[in-house]
């Protein structure tokens, strides 16, 4: 079938939001699908990552990443199938990752390859969804944080907030098995139950049990302090764990997602038990995964290790359409997805 007779459904950004994003800020469109120029490929794409750093992509305001621009495909991380090529380095089959919008089709430039970051992916070394997840971009964002930031030594305390999501998951288990006492936050006692019998953290502590439950768990949990804390949620537990910081603690700053929906008038609420950072001579440090791109090799190839020997194992919660991408990206902001969050587009 020529790629001139096929037809293309995105979903592209119609206004800010300013707080939730509902789907009155999309507009689905439809256009026809070009054959790739020479260096070109065309992509049809499969399954789409949903990342909570998609809503900030929604702001117009500077980053580490240009904000996505009104009337453009929203910007998402994907994997797809070339079902069209002008590029030797592409063959029509191959299964690749890149950042690929939501829709059905994209068509890459030659020019554009490496910008969209478009690499050959062997299914042999994970599944679809674990190539979006631990051998993905959460999966990279978890072992440079905990592994460049973090720097664990066995028997070291680390706790992880966001513990049954795409990152949080990594990091547990990647911790455990450098030798880490582990720790867990997460919302339900379903995502503690999972993420300690299943990935074998050492404890979770479930920040819905009621007030004081953060704070009560991680004295009991974390008695001699927090040596790493891998923050993906910020607010209110970023400043409980603060005040349980060790001498010499590392605080990886991933993520706000408890902020992120936050009306444009009120920004993020800043921690404010900051001073534990002098008092205990830590120190806290983002990380953005786009830094460790020319390493990404290094870290799929151990992960990969792990997930084949079984000791590392991947979640994930696929919700299925292009249709459903609005309702689908909030369930991140709501707690409601179990393991990584992912848009199935079409089938394989």
């Amino acid at each position: 079938m020529s790629a001139t007779s096929l037809t293309n459904r995105q979903v592209r950004l119609a206004k800010r939001p300013e707080t939730t994003a509902t789907r009155e800020h999309w507009n689905f469109t439809t256009e026809p699908v070009g054959e790739p120029a020479e260096g070109g490929v065309l992509v049809k794409t499969l399954t789409l990552s949903l990342d909570p750093a998609m809503r900030g992509w929604l702001n117009d305001a500077k980053s580490y990443i240009p904000p996505v621009a009104i009337g453009e495909v929203m910007r998402a991380g994907g994997v797809g199938r070339v079902v069209a090529s002008k590029n030797p380095a592409f063959a029509v089959g191959d299964t690749v990752y890149g950042t690929l919008g939501v829709q059905e089709y994209m068509l890459i430039e030659q020019d554009q390859i490496k910008r969209n970051g478009l690499v050959k992916i062997d299914l042999r070394a994970g599944t679809i969804g674990q190539w979006l997840n631990v051998l993905g971009m959460p999966g990279m964002t978890g072992y440079f944080g905990l592994m460049d930031v973090g720097q664990p030594k066995p028997g070291e305390t680390v706790v992880i907030s966001g513990a049954a999501g795409a990152v949080g998951q990594t990091v547990g288990q990647l911790a455990k098995i450098k030798g880490c006492r582990v720790v867990g936050i997460a919302g339900g006692a379903a995502k503690c139950d999972w993420v300690v019998k299943e990935l074998g953290f050492d404890a979770c502590i479930d920040y819905k049990a009621g007030e004081g439950a953060v704070r009560a768990g991680l004295k009991e949990h974390c008695p001699k302090g927090v040596d790493i804390y891998f923050d993906n949620v910020g607010g209110d537990i970023l400043d409980q764990v603060l005040a349980k910081l060790a001498r010499k603690a590392r605080i990886i700053i991933c993520g706000a997602i408890s902020q992120y929906n936050n009306a444009n008038s009120m920004p993020a609420t800043g921690p404010r038990n900051y001073l534990s950072l002098l008092v205990n001579r830590a120190r806290m440090e983002g990380i953005v995964v786009f830094d460790y791109a020319d390493r990404y090799h290094i870290a799929i190839a151990e992960m990969a290790g792990y997930l084949k020997d079984g000791r590392m194992k991947s979640k994930e919660d696929t919700v299925k359409g292009i249709d459903t991408f609005p309702e689908a990206l909030n369930k991140l902001f709501a707690g409601e997805n179990f393991g990584k969050l992912m848009l199935e587009v079409a089938a394989d």
